[in-house]
């Protein structure tokens, strides 16, 4: 397709103003497709300033990227307004460490992790591996919230790799820190009969009482974030000091270290717990959801707090 002169100045003009641009679905925080989100958790852990475009919500930037650069899928990352490429080619400088040279930051840790393989996940696995044939190996993906994808894959002497029981594990870059201390183990009982990843370093969004919010909160413990609107605030409030998300108040809240206490509360536990997610992705490490919102903090706090 032809590309509207119009259109290209907009993109050059975004380029020339951004030495890093990565044109994605979704933005960082919440990619829209898993292309999107490698390319994107490369950069991330990087520690990079970048510029993002989402282009789904802009949909002649989503045509136009495509010519400008003819590369015909999403997503693309421009570096001093040259293509560098999609989702495939920022995954293989990240892990030769290309990309680190290009961006000038510190060459990777290619230290391979050290992980469990029970005896029972290893008899299962080289039964596996012998069934593709020869060349493969185990290969495991972590993901930034810390979930471990586990699929048979061809040999690749370039991957970061250690070997369990005789079984070559493979991880690429981004994965092999995240998988330090994983736990492989085969089950056969009320779970279900496979294989089960545990990872330590998984972070979840936990549940709280109200009560157990309430006395936390009294030692200082933790910070109360109340989600919902002033309309619904002023009908009920809690009588502890609390914040808020409205305007600035959410952006100085995500400014805070990532290891501080967090309990989210709402009206009966659902926004709330959306919230919770959001900044547990954002890499807050002690995020909790009060459960029952504030209608459970009148009944087991403070039953001066109206219920509606």
């Amino acid at each position: 397709m032809s590309l509207d002169p119009a259109l290209r100045t907009r993109i050059d003009t975004l380029l020339q103003a951004n030495r890093v641009v990565l044109f994605m679905k979704g933005d960082p925080r919440m990619p829209q497709c898993g292309f999107s989100a490698k390319a994107s958790g490369i950069l991330n852990g990087l520690g990079i300033d970048y510029a993002h475009v989402d282009v789904l919500a802009d949909p002649e930037i989503r045509e136009g990227i495509k010519a400008y650069g003819d590369w015909p899928t999403i997503p693309q990352l421009y570096v001093d307004g040259e293509l560098v490429g999609g989702s495939d080619i920022v995954i293989q400088m990240a892990n030769s460490g290309e990309l680190h040279t290009l961006l000038g930051v510190q060459a990777p840790d290619r230290t391979p992790p050290s992980i469990e393989i029970t005896p029972a996940a290893a008899d299962m696995l080289r039964s596996a591996i012998a069934d593709a044939g020869p060349g493969y190996a185990l290969q495991v993906s972590v993901d930034a919230d810390f979930r471990a994808q586990l699929q048979l894959g061809p040999i690749d002497p370039q991957a970061i790799a250690t070997e369990v029981d005789g079984i070559r594990a493979q991880f690429d870059l981004a994965s092999a820190p995240r998988a330090q201390g994983l736990r492989i183990d085969w089950v056969d009982d009320e779970r279900g009969r496979g294989l089960v990843v545990e990872n330590p370093k998984a972070r979840t969004v936990k549940s709280i009482t109200a009560a157990d919010a309430a006395r936390m909160l009294g030692d200082g413990a933790i910070t109360l974030v109340d989600v919902r609107p002033p309309e619904e605030r002023a009908i009920a409030s809690v009588r502890v000091p609390f914040s808020v998300l409205d305007g600035n108040a959410s952006a100085e809240l995500e400014a805070l270290p990532k290891d501080t206490p967090l309990a989210f509360m709402c009206h009966h536990g659902r926004r709330s717990a959306a919230a919770a997610e959001h900044f547990r992705r954002l890499g807050f490490t002690n995020v909790h959801n009060v459960e029952g919102g504030i209608e459970a903090w009148s009944q087991q706090v403070d039953g001066a707090v109206p219920r509606y």
